[in-house]
């Protein structure tokens, strides 16, 4: 699909609809969980969520990129936001991005780079309020993302503080850029009283540091760590002593302290969730999906401590078909919902879980 599309016109001249037809195959290409979920969101949500996501996987295909020096990453994160902010021509991103971007990189990647013209111009359609929030979170991750790639190491993260951080500029600012499109889409989401956009945060922590732990050794086998040491130190270890497949009581501890965190952390996206109203079934879902799924993860690395790669913790197909199947009884039933994330997180560590 995607070739047809970028065969019916040049990458930078694609009139809305046809960006919008390359939104939805490259969401396909470059996330088969967000190509999942974002179609349940309403029209004119789904457009703006849809693009935001593509602008952030662009942020991080330059952050993922193996040869760039933390300088060039940072380089081009500022290049991108200037093309955001209109400020230079987006093919002279695309063209001179993709001329530096390491042959490596997935396919699905070279693509969204060499149509990042036609994404930004999809970005420059939507109203002001979409607009800033989208530019907004671009801005922050891009920035933070560039700070943190430059002490990136198997040291680890220097504490808990920096860690939270971490998880706010990779995924924390996206919560927040969600919750200015779905209070855009849905201003009874407010009635409740509540700090969403705190919520927010949380949630994409709780997202964030399932990634984490799921990745962990294969972040470790690049020479990343990104578990704090003084949480490291405080179960009598250094970063140094952590290996794939490690059978340690003070690895235990610590696993079990960062899955009950982040446990904590998804019990706030559940209540961010459920400040949705009802009837908006399809916003609940997107929600939802990611919600169970992490909690799934989480609990596969609970029942395997000493993995040795994020294979072996991965959710199966049929997990997703449950928990797409459970959400859609339940989507509409707030004691239900929260009796079923009650259930889900029951196996993992308790800390001081709520």
């Amino acid at each position: 699909m995607t070739d047809n599309i970028a065969s019916e016109q040049a990458p930078g001249s694609m009139d809305r609809d046809a960006a919008l037809r390359y939104q939805t195959a490259s969401l396909q290409r470059v996330s088969r969980t967000f190509a999942l979920t974002i179609p349940q969101l309403p029209p004119g949500l789904r457009e703006a969520v849809g693009n935001g996501y593509l602008l952030c996987r662009i942020a991080d295909t330059i952050e993922d990129d193996p040869h760039l020096t933390w300088e060039a990453k940072a380089h081009w994160q500022q290049v991108f936001l200037s093309v955001l902010r209109q400020e230079i021509a987006p093919t002279d991103f695309a063209t001179g991005f993709a001329a530096v971007m390491a042959a490596e990189m997935p396919e699905g990647e070279h693509d969204l780079i060499a149509h990042s013209a036609a994404v930004v111009a999809l970005t420059h359609s939507f109203d002001p309020v979409q607009q800033s929030a989208l530019i907004r979170c671009v801005q922050i991750m891009g920035a933070g993302m560039a700070e943190f790639q430059r002490r990136a190491s198997r040291a680890g993260l220097r504490d808990q503080a920096d860690m939270d951080h971490y998880c706010y500029v990779v995924a924390g600012v996206v919560g927040e850029m969600l919750t200015a499109l779905f209070v855009n889409q849905e201003p009874r989401m407010l009635a409740g009283g509540v700090d969403l956009q705190a919520l927010a945060v949380s949630f994409g922590q709780g997202l964030q540091m399932t990634n984490i732990l799921k990745d962990l050794w294969t972040d470790w086998e690049r020479g990343v760590l990104w578990l704090p040491q003084d949480r490291i130190r405080a179960h009598g270890l250094e970063p140094v002593d952590l290996h794939p497949g490690m059978n340690h009581p003070g690895f235990s501890a610590l696993l079990a302290e960062m899955l009950a965190l982040a446990a904590r952390h998804l019990r706030n996206a559940m209540t961010f969730t459920l400040q949705i109203p009802a009837e908006q079934a399809g916003m609940r879902d997107f929600c939802l999906w990611a919600i169970a799924m992490a909690v799934l993860t989480l609990r596969r690395i609970a029942e395997n401590p000493g993995f040795r790669s994020g294979e072996e913790v991965k959710i199966s197909r049929d997990s997703v078909r449950n928990v797409v199947l459970l959400s859609r009884l339940l989507h509409r039933f707030d004691p239900l919902l929260d009796l079923a994330f009650r259930v889900g997180i029951k196996p993992l560590p308790r800390g001081s879980l709520c």
